[in-house]
C-alpha cells in the first residue's frame, strides 16, 4: 500500500489533484444519496404504498448502499493515509459493519440450520441494512454541516438556519397521512413543528386527538433535537465519529456549547448528551413507578407514556399525550409524585448544561475526599471557595428564589380559587407545579383561565424571566435578569462597579444583559400591537400572555391559540422561533458587524433624571 501511494499519488503529482477532485465529487454524491435515503424511509413509513412502490424503494436503498460502499472503498484505496488519520475506531467499526453486508451478496444462503444461517439472515435482513444506512446518512450530513463552518459562514446564521430546516422537515413529516387521524393543514403543521423544535408547547390543535403514534414519535424526536440543539448533535457526531475537524470549526462549536477550551470540546458534547440521556432515563423510571397499574395502560403504553413525558419535561417542551394535558383526571388524583417528578425534570432542564457540569465536578470532588478519608482516615480540611463558579451561584440562587416566591404567591392567591376543594398536600403540589411550569415548560394541570389576575401576572413575569442560559428553557434567562438587577442595585447605591460574591461583573455581560431585556420588551410590544389589529376580539391581557409564552418558549395558554387566524398563528410561530434561536444571536446574524476602531471619541453626558 505504501509503495502504491508513493508511486501513484506523490511522485506523479499531476494525478493527485484529479484524485482530490474525484473524491470531493464522490462526497457530494454521498450527501445526495443520504438525503434520498432519508426521503425514501420517510415516504415508506409515512404513506400507504403499493407493492410496485415498495420495489422502487428497495432499488433506491440498494443504490444508496452501493454509493456508500464505493465512496468509502475509493477513499481507503486512494487516500489511505488521510483516511487513517480522520477515521477513529468507531468509524472503522461502522465501516466493517458496512462491508459485512457483502457476505449475503458473495455467499449463498447456508443450507444447514444453525448460528451461521441466523448470522447470514441477519446480515441480509432489511432492518440491518436500513439502520446502518441511516447511521451513515446522518453521519455524512452531520459532517457536511460542520464543514460549512469552515467556510467562515456566520455561526449565528448557521444556528438559525439549522433550526429553520428542522422545523420545515418536521412540518412535512407531521403532514404525512400516517401521522394524523384525519389530516392537518400546513399552517397547523408548521405551528406544531415550530412549537416542538423550539420546545414551546403551544398547540393550535388538540394534540391527543389529532396525531397517531407515528405523529407522537415525530413530535418527540423534534423536541429532543430542538432541546439539545441541532448544532450540538451534528457537531458531536461529526467530531466523535468522523475524526478531526478544522481549527475554525472547533472554535465556532466551542462558542456554541460554551466549552472552556478546545481540549474539552468533545468532552463537553459528551457531557451534554450523557446528562440528557441519564436524567431523561431516571425521570422515565420515576414516572413509570408512579403511574404503573393506575391508568389502564399496557406495559408498553406505560413505558411510552413515561418516556414521552420525561423527554418533554426535561426539554421544557410541555407536550402531553393526554387530552387536556396534565389536567386530565387520570393524573390529577393520587399522582402528586408524578407532578413532582415532572417539576424536577423541568428544573434540571432549565438550569443549563454548564451548571450540571459544574455540579458534577463538585460531587466528584466530595466523593474523592470521602474516598481518601476511608483509605487514610484523615479528613481533608482544606476549604475550596471556588468550587461553585459565579454563573452557577447566580443561576441556582435566582432559580431557588423564583421557585419559592412563585410557589408561595400562587398558593396564596389560588388557595380558595383554582385550588379550591383540593387537600392541603394537593394544593402545595399544584402551587409548586404551577410555579415551575412557567420556567419554561408549559404543562397545565389546572385551567389557566380559572386563575386570578394576580396569578396571571405572576405567570407572565415567570415566563418572561425563563430559565438559565445554555439550557432547554427560554425567556430572557435568569442570568441576564440577575445581572440587570445587580446593575440596578449598583446604580442606586452609587457604585461604579457591579460586584457580587467577590467578583466584578464584566462590562460585556452587563451590556448584553441590558440589550436582551430591552430587545425582549421591544419585540413583545411590536407583536402584541400587531395582534391587537389582527385579533380585535381578544383581550390585551390574553394577547400579552400568548406572546410572552411564545417568545419565552413556554407553551402556557389562556386557550387563545386555537382561535387565532392563520396570520396570527404564523406570527406566533415566528415569535417562538425568535425565542428559541435567541434575540441577540438572531440580530448578530442579520446586522453587519462594525469593525473595531483604534480611535476614541470624546465622552459626552446625557441628562437622565
Amino acid at each position: 500500500m505504501k509503495i502504491y501511494h508513493k508511486f501513484l499519488l506523490y511522485q506523479n503529482k499531476w494525478i493527485h489533484p484529479y484524485i482530490r477532485i474525484f473524491l470531493a465529487g464522490m462526497t457530494y454524491i454521498a450527501y445526495l444519496a443520504s438525503i434520498l435515503l432519508i426521503v425514501g424511509v420517510v415516504y415508506e413509513h409515512g404513506f400507504t404504498i403499493s407493492e410496485h412502490e415498495a420495489q422502487q424503494l428497495q432499488h433506491l436503498y440498494q443504490l444508496v448502499w452501493g454509493v456508500f460502499l464505493t465512496e468509502i472503498t475509493l477513499r481507503i484505496l486512494l487516500e489511505y493515509q488521510d483516511t487513517k488519520r480522520k477515521f477513529n475506531r468507531l468509524t472503522w467499526v461502522l465501516t466493517i459493519l458496512l462491508y459485512l453486508t457483502l457476505i449475503p451478496v458473495i455467499f449463498h444462503r447456508p443450507e444447514e440450520e444453525g448460528a451461521i444461517l441466523h448470522f447470514w439472515e441477519f446480515l441480509d435482513g432489511k432492518l440491518y441494512h436500513i439502520v446502518l444506512l441511516l447511521i451513515f446518512s446522518f453521519l455524512n450530513l452531520s459532517n457536511g454541516l460542520v464543514r460549512l463552518l469552515g467556510r467562515r459562514t456566520n455561526p449565528s446564521l448557521i444556528l438559525a438556519a439549522s433550526f429553520l430546516i428542522i422545523i420545515l422537515i418536521g412540518t412535512g413529516l407531521l403532514m404525512l397521512p400516517r401521522c394524523t387521524m384525519n389530516g392537518i393543514s400546513w399552517v397547523d403543521s408548521l405551528f406544531i413543528s415550530t412549537s416542538a423544535v423550539c420546545v414551546t408547547g403551544l398547540t393550535s390543535v388538540d394534540v391527543a386527538s389529532t396525531f397517531t403514534t407515528s405523529g407522537f414519535v415525530v413530535i418527540i424526536l423534534l423536541i429532543q433535537i430542538g432541546g439539545l440543539g441541532v448544532m450540538t448533535l451534528t457537531s458531536f457526531f461529526a467530531m466523535f465519529f468522523m475524526g478531526n475537524t478544522s481549527f475554525y470549526n472547533q472554535l465556532v462549536v466551542r462558542d456554541m456549547v460554551s466549552s472552556n477550551s478546545l481540549n474539552s470540546l468533545l468532552s463537553t458534547l459528551l457531557y451534554i448528551l450523557g446528562f440528557t440521556l441519564a436524567i431523561e432515563g431516571a425521570g422515565m423510571l420515576a414516572i413509570w413507578s408512579d403511574i404503573h397499574g393506575t391508568m389502564g395502560m399496557t406495559f408498553e403504553e406505560e413505558v411510552a407514556f413515561s418516556a414521552f413525558h420525561a423527554i418533554s419535561a426535561f426539554c421544557n417542551a410541555g407536550f402531553s399525550t393526554l387530552p387536556g394535558n396534565l389536567g386530565n383526571p387520570l393524573v390529577m388524583t393520587g399522582h402528586n409524585p408524578f407532578l413532582i417528578y415532572i417539576s424536577l425534570l423541568i428544573i434540571l432542564g432549565g438550569i443549563g448544561f454548564p451548571i450540571l457540569v459544574n455540579l458534577k465536578d463538585i460531587v466528584l470532588h466530595h466523593l474523592r475526599r470521602i474516598w481518601r478519608f476511608l483509605h487514610t482516615w484523615e479528613w481533608d480540611r482544606h476549604r475550596f471557595y471556588h468550587l461553585y463558579n459565579l454563573n452557577t451561584r447566580i443561576v441556582l440562587i435566582m432559580t431557588f428564589l423564583l421557585l419559592v416566591l412563585g410557589t408561595v404567591l400562587i398558593a396564596l392567591f389560588e388557595w380558595n380559587g383554582a385550588f379550591a376543594g383540593m387537600s392541603v398536600a394537593d394544593k402545595w403540589t399544584q402551587a409548586f407545579f404551577n410555579a415551575t411550569c412557567p420556567r419554561t415548560a408549559g404543562f397545565t394541570s389546572v385551567d389557566l383561565t380559572s386563575l386570578g389576575v394576580q396569578s396571571i401576572l405572576i405567570y407572565i413575569f415567570l415566563m418572561w424571566v425563563g430559565g438559565a442560559a445554555q439550557s432547554t428553557a427560554g425567556g430572557i434567562k435568569v442570568n441576564a435578569f440577575a445581572v440587570v438587577v445587580l446593575n440596578l442595585v449598583a446604580v442606586l447605591r452609587g457604585t461604579e462597579k457591579v460586584e457580587v460574591f467577590g467578583r466584578e461583573l464584566s462590562y460585556d455581560s452587563i451590556r448584553r444583559s441590558n440589550a436582551t431585556v430591552v430587545m425582549s420588551i421591544g419585540v413583545l410590544f411590536v407583536f402584541v400591537f400587531t395582534l391587537t389589529i389582527w385579533e380585535p376580539q381578544a383581550s390585551v391581557m390574553a394577547l400579552l400572555f400568548e406572546c410572552v409564552s411564545a417568545l419565552s418558549t413556554v407553551g402556557s395558554s389562556l386557550n387563545l391559540t386555537p382561535t387565532l387566524g392563520d396570520n396570527s398563528k404564523l406570527l406566533a410561530a415566528f415569535l417562538m422561533f425568535i425565542g428559541r434561536v435567541g434575540l441577540i444571536t438572531l440580530m448578530l446574524g442579520i446586522i453587519k458587524q462594525k469593525k473595531h476602531t483604534k480611535y476614541q471619541y470624546p465622552s459626552g453626558q446625557i441628562i437622565i433624571n
